[in-house]
């Protein structure tokens, strides 16, 4: 049957993009719902010895995604995307299971579900790696562009959708954050099978293994070691002066680079540099990466902005902050869920590069409108502008990946996906350590002041607010992030019990947390998105790298870059396997 035969590219779509959003929804179901997920184990998060296991549920399903995207997109170019597709989908199934039926308690419990979520992301990283190449196969370049964009704004959306729907699901049980991917997951494996099939060309060809190892060696110790380094350090706000995280970052940097040096020498490398000779795949990438940070530390932001001051702020229990946080945050699902699907289909008429720029253009100047927004904002207009930063994400994400996947040849579409899948996926653990550096950092330099002026004022020895207020940030951060208020576990009982009640139900109260925060977390805020900003002009401007294209009918580049992919990918060194010997 014809690779473009009409019924097929639409099953093709609806499935691969139930998996990207099911695969994207659980990089963040789990943001929002942490709270219930740590007192459903019996963790107490706050605690400094239980920081570590609050850091890999936040990053480990993002760094296992970024890391192995690259070489499951490798193994779909030689054993076919539908084949490791399919078995992304099954192995998605089988672990929400067993993540939802945790049987321990405590430690074991929260390295239970952290280890079982690494195995998830395998799952999802062969889900992410291969729907952007099923989708190029199987659509004409004439629709392309539209079936990407709904593909690529179903998974960003998704992000944003697994918010609320953690907020939701954290409300009744901890475990349904898990049971609700079991029968979206079982239903998609069986449609997958029975109706996927491989189209696009495929060549034998031998695994990278030096260049797998060095890899991911590389990337999981340099983005743990950033991660890590918001921790604090020997009096230090922060730990960039550990040496075991400096020798991290050394190493990890080394082990790239030693990456890049094997995959100059190997026959079949896992990352085809020099795909990146390519001006439209180069700057797609580059564009990609920053908008991914940008937008993942806007995630962060708004979370901790949301539920630890204005939802408190405007009379909401600290135990209903998640769900009414996601709930706040539905203007941003709704901007991308608008912009995608036009982006795509607009961009398959006219091109995609000034779509693409203009939405990072777009989410740059939401972001300057949000710093000019007070701490305690009025709601519509905060809605207006993060619906406006949603719109702009969907107007790049689409044109950004239609630019990137119709700029290589089609037998290396698996890979291609699949890079651009790591720098995506990379930008979003990047993020943690950027965003959350840069916020502590401006933390470090008003809060400790606010917190003693504010204890003492309430009658709080000086002593006992000095201890208080000389507590590294991060601690009052992740406390923000995740709806606590800490005042009454940081004073205890002894301080509390010797104050007047008055000044004791005060200092407690849900008001007085976000009240004592909001002016230092703003000038954290200012921080952080002036370097959004920067990362969305920069990125813009990678958007419209490379030559004007003209294209063939089935989306092949013409001209000068079909001079240049010949160049670097004869056509006569590729062995064609016949798709219908692989139907699944």
């Amino acid at each position: 049957m014809n690779s473009h035969d009409t019924r097929y590219k639409w099953v093709a779509l609806s499935n691969t993009t139930l998996g990207m959003l099911i695969a994207t929804i659980n990089s963040s179901i789990v943001l929002i719902s942490l709270p219930a997920i740590f007192n459903g184990v019996g963790l107490n998060p706050l605690q400094p010895g239980n920081v570590g296991y609050l850091l890999w549920m936040l990053m480990g399903y993002m760094l296992v995604t970024a890391v192995l995207v690259v070489t499951l997109g490798r193994l779909g170019d030689i054993y076919g995307r539908v084949r490791i597709y399919n078995l992304g989908f099954a192995v998605f199934a089988v672990t929400s299971v067993i993540l939802a039926l945790d049987p321990f308690t405590g430690g074991a419990g929260a390295l239970w579900l952290i280890g079982w979520r690494v195995v998830q992301a395998i799952g999802g990283a062969m889900l992410m790696a291969n729907s952007a190449a099923i989708i190029t196969d199987a659509f004409p370049a004439r629709q392309r562009g539209t079936a990407l964009g709904i593909n690529i704004v179903a998974a960003i959306a998704g992000s944003f959708i697994g918010l609320v729907l953690g907020g939701v699901l954290a409300e009744w049980n901890w475990r349904s954050v898990f049971w609700v991917n079991v029968p979206i997951a079982v239903v998609g494996t069986v449609w997958a099978y029975r109706s996927l099939r491989d189209n696009g060309v495929r060549r034998p060809g031998r695994i990278d293994w030096w260049g797998n190892v060095t890899f991911a060696a590389g990337l999981t110790i340099l983005l743990a070691a950033i991660t890590y380094g918001i921790q604090p350090y020997g009096g230090h706000p922060m730990g960039w002066t550990n040496p075991w995280i400096v020798a991290g970052l050394a190493g990890g940097a080394l082990l790239l680079a030693a990456f890049a040096v094997v995959e100059t020498r190997v026959a079949e490398p896992m990352f085809p540099l020099h795909l990146f000779r390519i001006p439209a795949f180069t700057g797609g990438n580059v564009a990609g990466l920053l908008g991914s940070i940008a937008r993942g530390g806007l995630q962060f932001m708004l979370i901790i902005w949301l539920q630890g001051i204005w939802l408190p702020l405007h009379g909401y229990d600290y135990a209903s902050t998640p769900l009414w946080a996601g709930i706040y945050l539905l203007p941003l699902t709704v901007g991308f869920l608008a912009a995608g699907p036009l982006s795509g289909a607009l961009s398959d008429r006219y091109g995609p590069k000034w779509f693409a720029a203009g939405g990072l253009l777009l989410m740059s100047a939401s972001f300057a409108a949000l710093l000019l927004v007070p701490t305690n904002f009025h709601y519509g207009v905060f809605a207006a502008l993060v619906f406006l930063n949603g719109f702009g994400g969907g107007l790049f994400s689409a044109p950004n990946t239609s630019l990137i996947m119709s700029s290589v040849p089609a037998h290396l579409r698996g890979v291609a996906s699949g890079m651009r899948a790591t720098f995506q996926n990379a930008g979003m653990v990047l993020s943690i350590g950027v965003f959350f550096s840069l916020m502590v950092a401006g933390l470090a330099h008003s809060l400790p002041g606010a917190l003693d002026a504010g204890l003492t004022a309430q009658g709080v020895p000086a002593a006992a607010a000095h201890t208080v207020s000389s507590l590294p940030p991060v601690g009052t951060l992740f406390a923000a992030f995740l709806g606590y208020n800490p005042i009454q576990e940081l004073l205890g009982p002894q301080v509390l019990g010797a104050l007047p009640a008055a000044n004791a139900a005060a200092l407690t109260d849900r008001q007085f947390f976000p009240d004592l925060i909001s002016g230092p977390f703003h000038d954290g805020l200012v921080i952080v998105f002036w370097l959004a900003i920067a990362m969305g002009i920069a990125g813009a401007a990678a958007s419209l790298i490379g030559p004007r294209r003209r294209r063939t009918a089935d989306g092949d580049p013409v001209a000068g870059e079909e001079q240049l992919i010949e160049e670097l990918y004869p056509a006569q060194s590729l062995t064609p396997v016949p798709a219908a010997t692989d139907r699944r």
